[in-house]
């Protein structure tokens, strides 16, 4: 077991959806900086593949699991701050995509696995955290950091994506009130917004994606947003610049506008 006098001084990072895309960017970004890293995902090959290609992999930790599965990412939660004496950044980034039509009877099950992916395991990757990111001392306290990935998806309802938007924006209104909650505790509640990032997620859409950004430079600004303590940062700014006009629209407006968007393929 680690002793956490000696791994104090180092960052302490638990990161969910770690195997690909944002997630293992965050992780790579992270670890360049010195940082100890608990690594979850499902698939055990790519997070023991991840941790190889890290500097200092015998620093890390991985946590083969699903993330709906509660009891299983509670024990690694545990485990984690159990060896390393807490955790100074916890980053619920999960998530799944899919086009769905609510139309269809047999796109209910995709609605319920997006929103227990998206929505309910970040209530549950964040909750084994903040007991004891409230019990630290004050000048530790201040530098623990919640980060919820939302997306611009969040901002406006998307046609057919419904359940992913929905499910992104009730992360970015979850992400406010727990904010609210913990603004007297010291402990920093961020929300991260990406717009288009270059990921497998996105790879599968054949539409256009304004603004899209690689996905190791989008992991670099989000690691010094988290840094900061912002609130809640959209990256790139571009598409924050595109988040705020959409916010604005009458709803006339942007139903007309939106209306024959293209759709995310559905998994048929």
């Amino acid at each position: 077991m680690a002793n956490p006098l000696v791994v104090a001084a180092q960052e302490r990072v638990f990161l969910t959806g770690a195997s690909s895309g944002i997630g293992m960017a965050l992780a790579h970004a992270y670890a360049r900086r010195g940082a100890i890293l608990g690594l979850v995902a499902r698939r055990t090959a790519e997070l023991e593949a991840l941790r190889a290609s890290l500097p200092h992999p015998e620093r890390h930790r991985v946590y083969a699991l699903d993330v709906t599965d509660h009891a299983a990412l509670g024990a690694a939660a545990d485990s984690f701050l159990a060896e390393f004496g807490g955790a100074d950044v916890v980053i619920a980034n999960a998530g799944i995509s899919q086009g769905t039509l609510t139309e269809y009877q047999e796109d209910l099950p995709a609605f319920e696995r997006i929103l227990a992916v998206n929505v309910t395991a970040t209530f549950a990757t964040f909750t084994p955290f903040v007991a004891r990111m409230k019990a630290a001392p004050p000048a530790q306290r201040n530098r623990c950091r919640l980060v919820g990935i939302g997306s611009v998806a969040g901002i406006r309802g998307l046609p057919g994506a419904g359940a992913y938007s929905a499910s992104k924006s009730a992360v970015i209104s979850y992400c406010e009130s727990l904010r609210v909650e913990l603004r007297s505790s010291g402990i920093k509640v961020v929300t991260i917004a990406p717009g288009y990032i270059d990921t497998p997620m996105t790879r599968v859409n054949t539409y256009p994606m304004p603004f899209l950004m690689p996905v190791e430079r989008f992991a670099e600004r989000a690691v010094e947003s988290i840094a900061e303590g912002v609130s809640y940062r959209v990256i790139p700014w571009q598409m924050g610049v595109v988040a705020k006009l959409l916010r604005l629209l009458p709803n006339w407006l942007y139903d007309m506008a939106f209306a024959r968007a293209p759709h995310k393929k559905r998994n048929l």
